[in-house]
């Protein structure tokens, strides 16, 4: 099945090893279309997250995309003409590609704004010392970052005690002033214990409604309740365009924001806040944002191993009443907008580690993240053999993080007290788990695997070096904020991350590597044969993305990153080309892939004319609670677009043999591993399926990898159900080759235009509400949280 081409078409590139393609040289010549035919997703999830408008009122092509970005990188990073064309052939066969967000606003006008460069940046942290803290987790999650936050008690009892009951009086309706009488900063005007506020129509406007009810709850210029009324007249409704950041207005959670937010502070009153109300706090504004739960909030929430009730935050969070109706309790709702993770700064022990897998079969949630060896990655320019980094570790678990950072003192005194705490500090994580760092932000580039040719070596080392050079023209920004000033200043890092590992390597290998794979990875002949070739090649790739970046900040006079290299989960640009997700293996070798989209958005309207079957979602039900089945049928409101799929090397011989859905839990961490240790220098952001049986041999894989000082830091784990009987609708489901093709061919037959662009022209008629990638771009998020069973 082949996806029509939006714009004229030019010659093929020579298909090469089963699907991946040679870019080595200028002279190969550009694609025919704007997307491989292996990925069926591709112009769907373009045109909705990546393309915007233009000045005529068309979308932009892939090309322009590619042209707009790259120019914004060329002027930011001053890139030379070789290293722009390096990037434009990397971009053009679709190989290299920066981060999702410069795709969506690299080279506009808005992200020259020294307010808005932390829009370029999938990945943050912040750690919660201030209310200040909160504010800007806001503004940044408002910009599609991802944010991550610690919240154990060192930093958090920083936080002012509240003092002062906040009593909201009223909240006006969104809207009613004129567009142009609209006041776009916040004000507020304080008489006695009366507050009022106006929020003005700007995203610095909801932020800072928000940072004064915070800063209000502790303001000693109070001696009683602080009544506060507040005023959202100027914000603008639901469906106006947001000019230089995209997409729409949808304002429908921000009236019901300043309550909640009033409510979770007067509980706390007359201390400081718990972690959970710290996490309360922040998602309750990640709600507000991601109104209408279609891009979920990308968040992570790291709680100290031992703070039980953080551990608990989630459970029962679907309660069933005396019906046996499920509801999810709506004091706790927002916490789903974010993961949250186990920190452990000592060794945990095998009972431990049992307990915390077997929590997330059950829930899903509770990662364990071990702590030192985040810590000393993120220190590599110190710790530079393998020695000094186990001793550091060892330091740090057996005798504390103060004696560790004497000792790292004792060998640097260069190195001043403040900077030391940050170093101790760099085990926060993005939400997907896979960068390290302290009040940080990092921008990914992305190396496409699955288009590669294995045996090109040439165009590995050019994809992987325009990687390096697309993310290091980001560390010239210099940051408003000066907590995020300084912690570039002191620790400048990056990330590359590859997608289509998994692919590559069956081209590389073939059907024997996948059938091994199917053995459980065993330590056989063959295996250690594969495992040398597997560390070959991730080494290999490691060493150029650090050649390319340390090279460009010398010859810029700035300070190397001392860790450069990462896999993000890779979701939504892995359907640009079909790729499976970063390190992990399909779900199989033909699925039905369905993507999200808002009822008759004008992307899934174009998908109906090309062919592809809509259904209501998961969330659409009637009365009875059973599943609409017309996406037509006035109480559906999103719709669920099912694509089938097949990956690029299915019809390998024997590949069909092969039952991925059997890929045991420990194949996959030791797949995980590998890449950890050969390729990983940041963290590698992994989702382990596993069954219940297999709880107690993962849990002693991963005691075994902490203990022995392989690398672990952190993986999320996720309960394999089978026979896609536990929830419906889900993203993928497995087909066989007959049911694949013949869905291919009611595709064909369903098909009222064969041009998807002309398709999407039909309906196109003004922005889309959603604006770019979210910031959290994993799978896992796709997938629902498990209810206790009935």
């Amino acid at each position: 099945m082949t996806l029509s081409a939006a714009r004229p078409a030019t010659p093929a590139p020579a298909a090469t090893s089963a699907g991946a393609t040679s870019a080595g040289s200028d002279a190969t010549p550009a694609p025919a279309a704007d997307f491989p035919v292996t990925a069926p997703a591709a112009y769907p999830v373009f045109y909705r997250t990546y393309s915007r408008k233009t000045p005529s009122g068309g979308r932009e092509s892939w090309h322009e995309v590619a042209e707009r970005n790259l120019e914004g990188l060329r002027l930011l990073g001053s890139l030379d003409a070789s290293e722009v064309e390096l990037i434009r052939r990397m971009q053009r066969h679709q190989m290299a590609l920066p981060s999702g967000r410069w795709l969506w606003i690299g080279g506009t006008e808005w992200i020259e704004q020294p307010e808005n460069f932390s829009g370029a940046y999938n990945c943050t942290s912040t750690n919660l010392v201030d209310w200040e803290a909160f504010a800007l987790m806001m503004d940044l999650a408002m910009m599609g970052c991802g944010t991550g936050a610690i919240i154990e008690p060192h930093l958090i009892s920083r936080l002012p005690k509240v003092r002062n009951t906040l009593v909201i009086d009223g909240v006006t309706d969104i809207g009613l002033t004129p567009i142009g009488s609209r006041q776009q900063q916040t004000s507020h005007v304080i008489e006695g214990h009366h507050v009022s506020v106006r929020v003005g129509d700007t995203r610095a406007g909801w932020v800072e409604s928000y940072r004064l009810l915070l800063n209000l709850c502790s303001d000693e210029r109070f001696d009683g309740p602080v009544h506060v009324s507040v005023d959202l007249s100027d914000v603008r409704p639901v469906g106006e365009t947001l000019k230089g950041f995209g997409g729409m207005a949808n304002p429908v959670k921000l009236k019901d924001l300043y309550g909640r937010v009033a409510q979770i502070l007067n509980k706390a009153r007359g201390r400081q806040l718990t972690s959970v109300e710290c996490c309360l706090l922040i998602d309750e504004a990640a709600v507000t944002i991601v109104a209408g739960n279609i891009r979920r909030s990308a968040g992570m929430r790291q709680f100290c191993a031992d703070d039980d009730s953080a551990l608990g935050a989630k459970e029962n969070l679907w309660q069933q009443d005396e019906q046996g109706n499920w509801r999810i309790d709506p004091e706790r709702d927002a916490l789903r907008m974010a993961n949250h993770t186990r920190v452990f700064h000592v060794r945990p022990s095998r009972e431990v580690v049992l307990e915390a897998v077997t929590k997330q079969f059950q829930s899903g949630e509770g990662a364990i993240q071990f702590a030192p060896e985040a810590i000393a990655r993120s220190n590599a320019d110190l710790l530079t053999t393998p020695e000094l980094r186990t001793e550091f570790i060892g330091i740090y678990c057996d005798q504390g993080r103060e004696e560790a950072g004497r000792w790292l003192q004792l060998h640097h005194p260069e190195i001043g007290a403040d900077e030391l705490e940050h170093r101790l500090g760099r085990y926060g994580l993005n939400p997907c788990g896979e960068i390290l760092g302290a009040d940080f932000h990092c921008n990914l580039a992305e190396i496409h695997l699955n288009r590669i040719d294995p045996a090109d070596h040439q165009a590995q080392e050019d994809a992987f070096k325009a990687g390096g050079l697309a993310v290091a023209c980001l560390l010239n920004h210099r940051f408003e904020v000066e907590r995020y000033r300084r912690s570039r200043a002191w620790d400048p890092i990056v990330g590359v991350s590859f997608t289509g590992l998994f692919d590559f390597f069956v081209h590389a290998f073939g059907t024997p590597w996948l059938q091994w794979w199917e053995a459980g990875r065993p330590d056989s002949e063959e295996g250690r044969a594969f495992r040398q070739q597997e560390a070959a090649y991730l080494s290999r790739w490691k060493d150029w993305v650090h050649e390319a970046v340390w090279d460009y900040c010398d010859r810029h006079g700035m300070r190397r990153p001392n860790r450069c290299t990462t896999v993000q989960p890779a979701g939504t640009k892995s359907l640009l080309t079909g790729a499976s997700p970063g390190w992990h293996p399909p779900k199989a070798q033909r699925f039905i892939r369905r993507i999200t989209f808002r009822k008759n958005d004008p992307v899934a309207l174009a998908c109906m004319e090309y062919g592809y079957a809509i259904v209501p979602s998961q969330s659409d039900k009637d009365e009875q609670g059973r599943l609409l089945n017309d996406p037509f049928d006035p109480r559906c409101t999103e719709w669920l677009v099912e694509i089938p799929t097949e990956v690029s090397w299915a019809n390998l011989p024997g590949a069909d043999r092969v039952e991925i859905n059997n890929f045991s839990a420990l194949a996959q961490f030791d797949f995980y591993m590998q890449v950890q240790r050969h390729y990983t220098t940041h963290n590698t952001s992994a989702t382990v399926e596993f069954r219940e049986h297999e709880i107690e041999p993962l849990a002693a894989a991963i005691h075994h990898a902490i203990e022995n000082g392989e690398g672990y830091i952190s993986a999320a784990l996720l309960a394999r159900f089978d026979a896609n009987a536990t929830f419906p609708r889900l993203p993928f489901e497995p087909i066989d080759q007959a049911t694949y093709t013949r869905m291919v061919g009611e595709v064909e037959q369903r098909r009222v235009c064969g041009d998807f662009f002309l398709a999407l022209q039909t309906y196109d008629r003004g922005e889309l509400i959603e604006a770019g990638p979210a910031g959290c771009d994993s799978d896992k998020c796709l997938l629902p949280l498990a209810k206790p069973e009935a």
